[in-house]
């Protein structure tokens, strides 16, 4: 039995137990319906919204999210993806270790899902890639950044309620 499960386990519950199943039905672990939330977007939760087990500390975590959602861009991909676009694009900076960038990424997410074909969203490990991190002059994490016509245009530092976010988007897409 795995200690924690792989990307894309589901849950299955009954009156009194919950099982984590993966891909391939194998249960992983028996949890108490009571300790648990399961949430749409792919991670299981105990209260309050803890994860009970988190992915891999690497781009693969972003397998979990919607079809629509961000993807991944890196330094080999940052000129094509992020400053040669011809739409708007939000770029959220995060790191594997950041529990607040987890959060921030949901609404990500759902911005992606709701703006989709209008800005392209995407992720970058800014442990990973520090040129760029460095380039931007980001200090900590999350930071969600907006650029139009490859130029920076919006900021928002931390953990923001998703208003905040939608509102930085409007702006740059008016």
């Amino acid at each position: 039995m795995s200690s924690s499960p792989p990307p894309c386990a589901f849950l299955h519950s009954n009156s009194s137990f919950s099982k984590l199943y993966s891909p391939s039905t194998q249960p992983i672990s028996c949890i108490s319906r009571q300790l648990i939330n399961y949430s749409s977007d792919g991670l299981v939760y105990s209260r309050p919204k803890t994860p009970i087990w988190a992915p891999a500390p690497s781009a693969s975590r972003f397998k979990l999210f919607a079809v629509g959602g961000p993807k991944v861009v890196t330094g080999n991909s940052w000129e094509k993806s992020v400053l040669n676009s011809k739409v708007p694009v939000l770029v959220e900076f995060y790191a594997s270790w950041c529990g607040p960038c987890a959060m921030v990424h949901r609404v990500i997410d759902e911005i992606a899902t709701e703006y989709a074909g209008r800005i392209d969203c995407f992720v970058l490990h800014a442990d990973n890639e520090l040129q760029i991190a460095n380039e931007y002059d980001i200090k900590a994490v999350p930071v969600v950044m907006l650029f139009k016509n490859g130029e920076k245009c919006e900021t928002v530092v931390g953990t923001m309620p998703k208003e905040f976010y939608v509102a930085a988007v409007e702006r740059v897409l008016s």
